[in-house]
């Protein structure tokens, strides 16, 4: 029998959070960070997965899926506010240490969650969530930094265009072998929710705010250093967002990461669910100690 999923809403400084939630909270708990431009959708299937064995968190970040969107004269849009949500959430909700599971935008959001405290961070599981600069898929990163660096009609056209249903459909089947494997209901869910008022003003905000997550990458390799946090890097080698060499990266700082590439794309789960995080690696990720003994 599958594990009961709950669905569930939480406030924090007064914005509504949805979050998805499974598994005994008394077992070792796994957050799951979705990417740009979904939700905790992503995990729909990942969750009961991991379930028997954890207590799994999914939340949606402020301005997408179930979650609250503030205008953005009410609410900064930046990464450090998705990760300040992000921490009273898990506040509420009691969790002091967890592993994380972390795809797209959740890795930035989860190196800083683990650079605020280190030892509540038992291990790291990244499914093309990027740390190093090697990982950036040319020319898909040159639109954004010319935008972040000189906002103006010119540069803010092709952000636009990565809101499109045409972009949403990409990412989820670019790279893989057999995109009959990946649902339309995934591209389809994630336009609607792109498409509401004010969401494209809310996204391109994050686009702008992207470089500060680049600048924190010195931080965040001293902080594999220190902790010589487990970490498991499972990954869609095809993706033309965040390339491969943005996985090999981690052994720079983490020679013991285990790292795998699949033959699949940016959102690696919809065709390789089997093969991915809910494997026995990921298990022996999300119980080892953040601090192995010498």
């Amino acid at each position: 029998m599958a594990p009961a999923v709950h669905h569930r809403t939480g406030t924090v400084d007064g914005l509504e959070v949805f979050y998805r939630e499974a598994g005994d909270p008394q077992a070792p708990t796994v957050v799951l960070l979705h990417g740009f431009p979904t939700s905790s959708h992503m995990f729909r299937h990942l969750i009961p997965a991991l379930a028997d064995q954890y207590h799994v968190i999914a939340p949606d970040h402020i301005g997408f899926g179930q979650s609250a969107m503030p205008d953005p004269k009410d609410f900064p849009y930046t990464f450090d506010a998705l990760t300040d949500v992000t921490a009273g959430l898990l506040e509420r909700l009691g969790v002091d240490r967890f592993a994380m599971y972390v795809q797209d935008y959740g890795a930035p959001i989860g190196w800083r969650l683990a650079l605020r405290d280190p030892d509540r961070v038992t291990a790291i599981i990244t499914q093309n969530g990027n740390a190093y600069e090697e990982g950036f898929a040319k020319p898909f990163w040159d639109g954004v930094f010319a935008y972040a660096s000189a906002p103006g009609p010119e540069t803010e056209a092709p952000m636009r265009g990565a809101l499109t249903a045409e972009i949403t459909r990409w990412q989820y089947v670019n790279g893989v072998g057999d995109p009959t494997l990946v649902s339309p209901d995934n591209w389809i869910h994630d336009q609607a929710l792109l498409d509401r008022p004010g969401n494209d003003e809310i996204q391109l905000r994050l686009f702008r705010d992207y470089p500060t997550n680049v600048d924190s990458y010195p931080q965040v390799h001293q902080y594999f250093r220190d902790s010589r946090v487990p970490l498991l890097a499972v990954w869609g080698e095809n993706d033309e967002i965040f390339g491969p060499d943005g996985a090999r990266a981690f052994a720079q700082d983490l020679p013991d990461a285990e790292i795998h590439l699949l033959p699949s794309g940016h959102f690696a789960l919809e065709s390789h669910l089997d093969t991915s995080p809910s494997t026995s690696a990921t298990s022996s990720a999300a119980s080892s100690p953040a601090r192995p003994e010498p």
